[in-house]
This record gives structure tokens, sequence and C-alpha cells, in this order.
């Protein structure tokens, strides 16, 4: 029986890798035109850094994390999430002491043991930002222009950005009470795990996706019911950059997102046609999460969003995401001489900066020219006996169907000429 993959991973492959790379490519370019720096941390830390920071009562900690005893007796765990990982490296390596707001933006794996299914991986992929170091409400208002620029680039349809503020730990504690009595009643009728919240975290009983429950707290008391002047304030002064900048919100009252470190913002970006479960991607502001993690009191707020699901919902919308990719040169060398002088303008070609490959195998010249066909070479420099003799190259433009030759000495400074005008 052959070894495959684990279950709820993917292999990416040429073909598919090219879509990743395009992605990533607009990711790098608009986090740079906005201020932000790459930061990149372990793909495991302390177990304690995730209970901590994602919160104990999130499903994240109590059902989906993958968490081990390394041979030192430490409870490691595979990071489920960026945001309390980049809260431990701002802190360990007193980012805190550079000029802030620090703006930083991350991406790769995150590990969660889901029940898997079509878009659900247990390994999977993602961008993410955050700011740290800066309260202000234009913080909060920038961080989702970056999201809404983003998306417009890469050529998204029918989305929309929902806001809710989830208050401060004072107005939140008016919030708990009115809920609790409101919930008192229906706390029998509650599913398990929000009859677990209730006491300890009844503000995520909101957040639950079971139906019955959201019916249970259709009218339930929101978090904007209680906010406190400062909170208030702040969402009002979001909202008026958000218009500002031309950027199509709407206010969710329901929304309290499924971390516990939340407090005063909290988005999502909801994408139209793609189903029930339609958000592409969530963040807030947490500016208790450094310090409740060992660090300084630390205003911060961020946002992630699953690279799988993005390119699932630009598949979905037909947006063309394929890469511009420089037709490489192909070399087509007939008996072992020709090979062999292939090989080294092969290397002269590469340190010009040109793309260059030539057949492994030793196939004769049909094989090498469908071989250029299925790599799409605009060019191909043929080379046998005859040519060495004369230090000539056959060059044959595929496209044109046409074919010259070129002295050997000339080659380097016609595909440069050619391709480069090309590009």
């Amino acid at each position: 029986m052959s070894i495959q993959r684990p279950k709820g991973t993917q292999d990416i492959i040429p073909g598919t890798i090219e879509k990743w790379q395009f992605l990533e490519e607009q990711i790098r370019r608009i986090c740079s035109e906005y201020g932000y720096k790459e930061i990149r941390t372990p793909v495991f830390e302390a177990t304690e850094l995730f209970q901590r920071g994602v919160g104990e009562t999130t499903d994240i900690v109590n059902k989906e994390m993958y968490t081990f005893m390394d041979k030192g007796q430490r409870s490691i765990t595979l990071r489920p999430e960026g945001t309390a990982s980049v809260c431990r490296a701002y802190t360990e390596n007193k980012l805190y002491a550079l000029q802030q707001p620090v703006k930083m933006y991350y991406l790769g794996p995150m590990f969660r043991y889901e029940k898997s299914q079509a878009g659900r991986f247990r390994q999977f992929h993602q961008f993410g930002a955050e700011v740290l170091g800066g309260e202000d409400p234009l913080v909060d208002a920038e961080i989702i222009c970056l999201i809404w620029d983003f998306f417009g680039r890469i050529g998204l349809k029918g989305l929309v950005v929902e806001i809710n503020s989830v208050g401060c730990p004072t107005c939140r504690a008016e919030h708990r009470i009115r809920l609790q009595e409101f919930l008192q009643e229906r706390k029998d009728d509650l599913c398990p795990d929000c009859q677990n919240r209730f006491t300890k975290n009844p503000m995520r009983i909101l957040d639950c996706k079971n139906s019955s429950c959201q019916k249970l707290t259709e009218n339930a008391p929101t978090t904007l019911d209680t906010l406190c002047v400062d909170c208030a304030d702040h969402f009002a002064k979001i909202q008026e950059y958000l218009k500002i900048a031309g950027v199509a919100y709407r206010i969710n009252p329901r929304m309290v997102r499924g971390l516990d470190y939340y407090q005063k913002t909290a988005f999502e970006v909801t994408a139209e046609g793609i189903g029930a479960q339609n958000a592409i991607c969530g963040g807030g502001r947490y500016d208790g999460l450094v310090q409740e993690i060992g660090g300084p009191a630390t205003p911060g707020i961020g946002f992630a969003m699953g690279l799988e699901r993005i390119l699932s919902v630009m598949e979905r919308q037909n947006v063309e995401m394929m890469p511009e990719i420089e037709a490489p040169v192909v070399i087509a060398a007939l008996g072992e001489a020709a090979r062999q002088e292939g090989f080294r303008l092969l290397g002269d070609l590469r340190q010009a900066g040109l793309p260059a490959v030539m057949d492994l195998l030793g196939k004769g010249l049909k094989g090498q020219l469908k071989y250029a066909d299925r790599e799409q070479a605009r060019y191909v420099l043929i080379l046998g006996d005859d040519e060495l003799s004369r230090k000539m190259v056959i060059v044959r433009d595929m496209r044109l169907g046409d074919q010259q030759e070129i002295p050997m000495d000339q080659i380097k400074a016609f595909l440069l000429k050619h391709t480069k005008c090309e590009m």
C-alpha cells in the first residue's frame, strides 16, 4: 500500500502553485504600499500562549488544537492562528521600543483539527496583518481599507464589510449581566457548548452557528446596547473614516467573532453568491492581548484570511489569477558535442537573466520540439555538428514558425533584445 498525505492536507503542485504565487505577490505588493513589514514566527509554540491568548472558551482551544508533549516534556501546539504568535514576538523581541505603531503581516500554514470536508483543511494557509501600538480609530479604518483594496485588486466582487463594536471590559460587564438575564429562562434549551459559555463567556453564545441557539438569541441585547461613551465614540469615528474611503460597510450587531481577545472593533468581509458560509476575512481589535501574554499594555488590531478560501472564491467568480510567466528559451542539442556546448550556453543564458532549459533525456529533434511546445517556449536554439563547426545557432521562432541562423557569439545579445522587447 502506497503512503498517502495525511487527511486534511493537500499537495500544491505545478499547475496550481502559480495561482498561489500570484495571490502571494499581490499580498506582498499591497502590504508594502501600506507600510507593513513581513514577520515570520515558528509553526509551533508553547501551548500556554494559545490558551491565554486565544482563550480557553474558544472552539480552537477546546476542540481543534494539535497539541503534544515534546521530548523535554513541554506542551507544544502547532499554531492554530497567527495573532498570538505575532504578539509574543512583539513582546519577546521588544518591538515596543520601536516607533509605534508597528505594522506587520504574515503568510504561512496554520493547523486545526477540524472535520475534513470540502474547503476545510487541517493544514491551511493564512494571510494576516497586525498593527500594534496604535489605538486611534484611524488605525482600525486603515486596516479595513487595506483589506478592501486588496480584494478589489484581485478582482473579487459583491463584497461587504460588516462591522460591530464588542466594547471594552467596562461596557462588556454591563452587557454580560443583561445577556445572562435574557438567557436565564432559555439556558436549558441552548446547545451544550452554549450552556458552558453561559457562565464563562456568554457573549460567545451570539456567535453560535447552531440554528436553535440563533433563534433563541434573536432578540438578545447586543453589545451596541451597552457601549460606554469612549467605545461609542471610537465606533462612530471608524464609520466616518470608512465613508471617506468609500468602503461599503454595514453594521452587524450580532457579530462578536470567535476569539476571546477581541475588544471594541470586530469586522468581517462577506462575499455574495458563495453560500451560507460567506465570510472570507475577519478580524478586530485586541487591546489587552499583549499584556495578557506577559508584555506591556499595548493596543492592537488585526485580521486574517484563509488563502484556500480566497482562491476558491476567485475561481467561483471566474477571476483570472495566472501570473504572466516569462517563456523559457529551449536548447535542442543533437549529439554529445552539441549537448556539451548546449549545456555551456544554458549557463550563459541563465547568468544573463534569461529563463533557459534543455531536454535532459536525450530525445531526438522531434521530441525536443514537442518539449519546447509544452514549455510554451517562444524561441528554440537548435545545435548540431554542422552548426558547431560553423559556430552558428539555428533560432526557431515557435510563434511565427520561421527560423534563422545567428552567430554563436551573438546569440545572447539577440535573445536579450528580442525577449525583453516582448515583455
